[in-house]
């Protein structure tokens, strides 16, 4: 069974920081484009960081390039963000995504037969 599954999100100040993790089973990471999305309270769900399965190259939508940084270990199956200098409108749940084929952007939501972890809750406050 193909599964995600988010960890890492929490409760922290303005200026802080996060590393979320998105744990694949069923499948491995470096076959997969995998995205990072996240849903704040009243508004639809933003993608703003995705890596590829071939080449492992990445793209960030402007509100948090700089700040934030996709990653993956192959070794354990998992695809991270690191999260810096957070800001109060990061506060959302955040989701992971994966296809093997993605419409569009991976910044979008054309994840074609697409995976989805259950999200982790990130607050940003102080």
């Amino acid at each position: 069974q193909l599964q995600l599954v988010e960890s890492g999100g929490g409760l922290v100040q303005p200026g802080g920081s996060l590393r979320l993790s998105c744990a694949a089973s069923g499948f491995t990471v470096d076959h997969y484009v995998i995205g990072w999305f996240r849903q704040a309270p009243g508004k639809e769900r933003e993608g703003f960081s995705c890596i590829n399965g071939s080449g492992g190259s990445t793209k960030y939508a402007d509100s948090v390039k700089g700040r934030f940084t996709i990653s993956r270990d192959t070794a354990k199956n998992t695809v991270y963000l690191q999260m810096n200098s957070l800001k109060p409108e990061d506060t959302a749940v955040y989701y992971c995504a994966a296809s093997l084929s993605v419409v569009g952007s991976c910044l979008g939501l054309g994840y074609v037969d697409g995976y989805w972890g259950q999200g982790t809750q990130v607050t940003v406050s102080s």
